[in-house]
């Protein structure tokens, strides 16, 4: 099994390279396992006479639920257990109020980082990509009212739990905190190069490269996991409400 500390003899510089290669590997097969795990659980429905593909607002409440949901979470305790870390490695608890204003700042921050990235982006002229979502959403615009509560539920949840409490955890063992938040940040963001579509994929990660580190530092200073998934949960869900608000015009009936 995979040792969680540095052993007597070992080369640190071999076990801090050993530990990127590890959560670079957590993060990819993670996410390729979530894949996995989605198109047997959508192929299932299917043959089951379900039409999946002619109900996009299921078909995205099938992905995320089995993805973010089941499969992140089922992976993240897979490892923890195959490397004897336990549960007890991700550190969370009902949040205080203390962790309350994290949230609220923690949300706050990563507006307004969006907006000044978005604004200098728009004066140099750069776009930035499109999420595979938006394609989901053009088709049936309560796609984007479902994914308000799917985003605290699974999506926050889900990857929170996978890309900062395993990896970033795993990365602290051999970096420390802030070392471990800025590589977990960079492989948070990489992944999702899978989800995007269209021109400016660079500008969307390098978005997702300077936002990510409020996650992860909200995750260290109030040791509590619950922090970031809320803050992750509310930043996509006001996001997906204004869209679907720009996709109708108006209010939900």
């Amino acid at each position: 099994m995979e040792a969680s500390h540095v052993e007597r003899g070992t080369d640190p510089s071999r076990s801090k390279g050993r530990s990127v290669v590890v959560a670079v590997a957590l993060g990819l097969v993670g996410y390729l396992f979530a894949a996995v795990v989605v198109g047997i659980t959508a192929f299932a429905l299917m043959a089951a006479g379900i039409p999946l593909l002619d109900q996009p607002t299921l078909l995205l409440a099938v992905s995320v639920v089995m993805g973010q949901g089941v499969a992140f979470g089922l992976f993240a305790i897979l490892y923890l257990r195959y490397t004897d870390r336990g549960l007890g490695f991700v550190r969370a608890r009902m949040p205080s109020l203390r962790d309350l204003v994290w949230v609220v700042g923690g949300v706050v921050a990563l507006f307004v980082g969006l907006f000044a990235l978005s604004a200098l982006f728009a004066t140099l002229g750069i776009e930035s990509a499109s999420n595979a979502v938006e394609e989901f959403g053009e088709q049936d615009p309560r796609v984007f009212l479902l994914l308000v509560p799917l985003s605290f539920l699974f999506i926050g949840p889900g990857e929170e739990l996978l890309y900062r409490g395993v990896v970033q955890g795993r990365l602290r063992e051999s970096f420390g905190p802030w070392v471990a938040i800025g590589i977990a940040s960079a492989i948070f963001a990489a992944v999702h190069v899978f989800s995007l579509q269209g021109a400016g994929k660079l500008a969307y990660l390098a978005i997702l490269l300077v936002l990510s580190p409020v996650l992860g530092a909200a995750y260290e200073w109030t040791d509590n996991l619950v922090v970031p998934a809320l803050i992750h949960g509310a930043f996509n869900a006001v996001q997906f409400y204004a869209a679907y608000l720009g996709a109708t015009g108006g209010l939900p009936n």
